[in-house]
């Protein structure tokens, strides 16, 4: 188990972790779990991070229910929920390597063109919903990265900022306590595991509060712009796990 030394850095690192999902709706993912691996074993590591990512949900649900499109979010959960089956059969039948770097070059490409064209598309109903839930569970199946399919949709749909971390955190919400019940099952929700989250939970709180002060000073504009950077840092950790499996 971690030193005492090394355990002072574990608030920090979900510290910034929930600061960057609270102001965004999304990214913890790139800094949690591979900085706290470094600090613990992973086995300690992703549940503590799940563990966060139901805390700062049900935060953002609790202060901002009202601008959480509820429809949106409903549509997208029953969607990921079929996808899931299929995920599990594409780990065992697919290459990682290959989907990984797939997902990457979609998810540069769809960012990148954004950002440099400035004309971002717009869906204009909750129709092609159920497209993007069910790749979400897909790969939330596979290779437990549900994320990109829901952001990706979020931007098409133009929510304002603070429509947008809300909807998603009503996503998240009951997605990740299916995941904590999985590691429950699975044995690895263990003392290690709740002594570092309550040692991060004051952090987590502040992290979340403040990363609302933040998501609120944003325009639509540049909060899209910052979305499509996030994405396409996604897919450049995607891109790289994709080469060094190889």
């Amino acid at each position: 188990m971690p030193t005492e030394r090394v355990a002072i850095l574990i608030p920090g690192v979900v510290f910034l972790a929930t600061l960057i999902r609270s102001a965004f709706g999304f990214g913890e993912a790139l800094v949690a779990v591979p900085l706290l691996a470094l600090l613990m074993p992973v086995e300690v590591a992703a549940p503590v991070a799940v563990l966060v990512s139901v805390s700062v949900a049900l935060l953002v649900v609790v202060q901002d229910w009202r601008q959480v499109h509820v429809y949106s979010a409903g549509r997208l959960v029953l969607a990921t929920m079929l996808g899931i089956p299929l995920g599990l059969l594409l780990l065992r039948a697919a290459a990682e390597p290959v989907v990984k770097g797939i997902l990457a070059a979609v998810i540069i490409a769809f960012s990148a063109h954004a950002l440099v064209s400035g004309n971002h598309r717009e869906l204009k109903s909750d129709k092609l919903a159920w497209l993007f839930g069910f790749g979400a569970g897909v790969l939330g199946g596979a290779y437990g990265m549900n994320g990109p399919p829901l952001v990706i949709y979020g931007s098409l749909r133009r929510w304002p900022p603070q429509q947008f971390r809300a909807t998603l955190q009503g996503y998240f919400l009951p997605a990740s306590l299916a995941g904590l019940w999985g590691y429950r099952l699975a044995g690895l929700w263990t003392p290690a595991v709740n002594r570092f989250y309550l040692l991060s939970l004051p952090f987590v709180i502040v992290a979340t509060f403040l990363g609302r002060a933040i998501n609120r000073r944003l325009s639509a504009h540049r909060f899209l712009l910052y979305v499509h950077a996030g994405l396409i840092a996604v897919g450049m950790v995607l891109l790289l796990q994709a080469v060094s499996a190889r």
